[in-house]
């Protein structure tokens, strides 16, 4: 959660976090730029909607989104999904994302000597840093079921029903744009 400094400590994704993305999934299956009203996104993905509206200015104040006012107003991409990482989307929602204290940049070991922890520590930010960065919101979009397909795959017969990859047809446009998934 972030500290007082804005700073991710223990790397607990916070609901913010959770919902900007899920938010961003559901954005990322229109055509690039195409506005969409945030009540849409927040019934695609059961999202509060003061919380992801909230979300989605600071995603815009990073430049992940655009927004529209109006009556038809909403938020786009502005950019294609296959562009965006996972990593810029916590880091704008989240902050800094840092495993403790002492990788701070500007803090370090308080430890005289340093501390083996912390060049462990070290090495699993960096991989998990890596994951993050090479980890698409395209690709993302591609391995999420939207809300309403997951309930309607429910409905059908057995309501503890799992579904796998073969089970679920998701397409990409050319621009990265993930073509709503299907059920097979």
């Amino acid at each position: 959660m972030p500290d007082g400094n804005g700073l991710v400590q223990g790397m607990q994704i916070t609901k913010a976090g959770e919902y900007g993305v899920l938010g961003l999934i559901a954005l990322s299956r229109r055509p690039l730029g195409e506005v969409v009203m945030i009540d849409i996104l927040c019934d695609e993905e059961c999202v509060p909607k003061s919380f992801l509206g909230k979300i989605f200015q600071n995603l815009s104040k990073s430049g992940l989104v655009g927004s529209a006012r109006g009556s038809g107003g909403g938020f786009y991409l502005t950019r294609p999904a296959s562009d965006i990482t996972v990593l810029e989307i916590l880091e704008s929602i989240e902050g800094p994302i840092a495993l403790q204290r002492c990788l701070e940049i500007d803090v370090g070991c308080e430890h005289s000597s340093g501390c083996a922890l912390c060049g462990l520590l070290a090495e699993a930010q960096e991989r998990m840093k890596e994951v993050f960065s090479g980890t698409s919101l395209a690709t993302l979009a591609g391995r999420h079921l939207p809300n309403g397909l997951v309930q309607q795959a429910r409905s059908v017969r057995n309501p503890k029903i799992f579904l796998t990859a073969s089970e679920v047809t998701v397409d990409l446009q050319s621009d990265g744009t993930v073509v709503a998934p299907s059920l097979n």
